[in-house]
């Protein structure tokens, strides 16, 4: 028996994908797929437990999802079922009662035979493999691989918000959370204050991003301020929100408009900076942001005296 057949029969190729031996071919990639990601060695660097259980869920594909190599690996198993099935049979009375040595020996030798050409069909299948390179393995890791890629981008996007918004990862000296101005035409008498309330505009503008606050004017019609948890929200909402078609929103910036400045000024300031600089920085804003919602009422209300007397 060789090296590679006698590695494969040691592992339960089925038990490693958690799948029963009638599974289809797309239920064994699947199960890989599934079993492969959560291993798989750029997502466990440090687990060198991981490297191991990545490769033998890649023998496992390889043999599973090709015919020959699976009908070979099947009928090992079936007979290993088979022997075990006979040895569980046998009551204490006759494993106690010495059967005919030379019986015992020509049966071992025919069943020793039978197991050494079983081997070897199944250690020429995974030669064969090995020579043609698995199709079904590289394809199951490129796309392994591209999934990894996403979940490090989705992880570096939902880096690059926190940091605009705490003002360390932007090129912005601002470092106030973003507050847009809403109007809207109202009549003094239309107690449906033009199609427009709090929860109303909550809906309209939280799938932008995170919505902190909303601030709907008592004393003026047709006017709210609004403060975005990320810049990044508070900018989709001033380039794609319209508003109801019968009475369209204005939307302006109030505070935290970000600044323009060349990329290359943007990742020379990113860089510079280390992640315990980065944590205080969202600390103290949270901080802040308490405080700053306090006094953005307080401005709303002088705005609308403003307004109201000048009107």
């Amino acid at each position: 028996m060789s090296g590679k057949a006698k590695d494969i029969l040691q592992l339960d190729l089925y038990g490693l994908l958690g799948i029963e031996n009638t599974a289809t071919a797309k239920e064994i990639k699947k199960a890989y797929r599934q079993k492969a990601l959560k291993c798989h060695p750029d997502k466990n660097p440090d687990n060198p437990k991981a490297a191991e259980l990545f490769h033998q869920l890649s023998q496992a594909l390889e043999v599973l999802t090709d015919a020959a190599a699976k009908a070979a690996y099947d009928k090992i198993c079936a007979a290993k079922k088979q022997a075990e099935e006979r040895n569980r049979k046998l009551d204490d009375k006759r494993k106690k009662i010495k059967l005919d040595l030379e019986a015992r020996e020509r049966q071992a030798e025919a069943h020793t035979q039978d197991e050494v050409q079983i081997t070897r069909t199944l250690d020429e299948q995974i030669t064969r493999l090995r020579e043609e390179g698995s199709r079904q393995l590289e394809e199951e890791q490129r796309l392994i691989r591209e999934q990894i890629q996403r979940e490090r981008e989705e992880q570096q996007n939902t880096g690059d918000y926190i940091h605009r918004n705490s003002g360390l990862g932007r090129c912005s000296s601002s470092n106030v959370t973003p507050k847009l101005k809403l109007k809207w035409k109202c009549k003094k008498d239309d107690c449906t204050n033009g199609g427009y309330c709090q929860d109303f505009i909550l809906k309209l503008l939280r799938k932008y991003g995170d919505v902190l606050n909303v601030i709907v004017s008592s004393k003026k019609k047709g006017s709210a301020v609004v403060e975005f948890a990320t810049v990044r929200a508070a900018e989709l909402a001033v380039k794609n929100e319209s508003g109801l078609s019968e009475n369209p929103l204005k939307i302006l910036w109030l505070e935290g408009q970000p600044e323009v400045a060349p990329a290359s000024q943007c990742m020379s300031t990113q860089g510079s900076l280390s992640n315990e600089r980065d944590y205080e920085s969202v600390v103290m804003m949270r901080m802040r942001q308490a405080a700053e919602r306090q006094r953005l009422i307080e401005q709303i209300q002088k705005e609308d005296d403003e307004e109201e007397a000048m009107s």
